[in-house]
């Protein structure tokens, strides 16, 4: 097995769960919603998905199948983002529009970091590009890019925002402006280069915490409807694609650290 980091199992993870949950329900599942109604070979391309993501994720486990893995997931990821998102970002830009392109911005940065992570020496020659740090610093760029739409997607819904805020947590409109805020602000941060790993550690952390404070008690505590259970499901994608682009950092961090080391022992 190859686990760079407990971002990219955690990731792999996911993905084999919303694989399997897409082959047992015959419906798209959080990474692929929505995809118009009327297109051809709907049903097929469920299963398509299912199987791509239930594949991808136990490939991603695997040392000689990680940057097949990885790379199949990404393409279909910007197929996706070619096909739909820019699409109905414009046509729906409000909130629906810009929420789902910051999704599937987002876990297209974190399937484009662990394909840069494990490209063989074929994929270096052939779309170099797209592995190593440039395809690293692409992926930071689209999870900036993804980080702007939900902070505005808070502010655009700001009702609906508060209205999931923990009734225990006071100024609930309060909350919801300083999480669209962060959001924003961590997208900034990213594409700028400022304080990039402590805004990609935050944005994760923020996510990741929506997930345990807001969706984990509602399904805790009685039945749940298909708009929570999808919600929670796309908060565990998001705080795991979130996750690995911020493992990213303290992967490309740590060779220097280690020539360090070395350097002060020889000194």
């Amino acid at each position: 097995m190859r686990i760079a980091s407990a971002g990219h199992a955690v990731f792999a993870a996911v993905m084999i769960a919303l694989g399997i949950q897409g082959l047992m329900t015959g419906r798209f599942t959080t990474v692929w919603q929505p995809v118009p109604a009327g297109i051809p070979a709907r049903e097929a391309l469920v299963y398509l998905c299912a199987l791509v993501s239930l594949a991808s994720g136990l490939g991603l486990l695997f040392r000689r199948t990680a940057a097949l893995a990885a790379g199949l997931l990404l393409a279909l990821l910007i197929l996706w983002v070619a096909a739909w998102r820019v699409r109905f970002a414009i046509t729906a830009p409000l909130i629906e529009g810009s929420w789902s392109l910051a999704d599937t911005l987002v876990m297209t940065a974190g399937a484009w970091v662990l394909f840069a992570w494990f490209a063989t020496d074929r994929d270096k020659q052939r779309i170099g590009f797209a592995t190593g740090g440039r395809g690293v610093r692409i992926a930071r760029v689209l999870y900036g890019l993804g980080m702007l739409p939900f902070g505005y997607a808070h502010f655009a819904n700001l009702n609906g925002t508060a209205g999931l805020v923990p009734a225990w947590l006071p100024w609930h409109v309060a909350w919801a402006y300083l999480t669209g805020a962060a959001f924003v602000a961590a997208g900034i941060a990213i594409l700028a280069g400022v304080w990039a790993q402590l805004a990609a550690a935050l944005s994760a952390l923020q996510m990741g915490l929506f997930g345990l404070l807001v969706w984990v008690p509602i399904l805790a505590g009685g039945p749940s409807n298909a708009f929570q259970r999808l919600e929670f499901a796309t908060t565990l994608s998001l705080t795991a694609a979130g996750w690995v682009v911020a493992d990213s950092y303290r992967r490309a961090a740590r060779p220097v650290a280690n020539e360090s080391a070395r350097a002060a022992r020889g000194s």
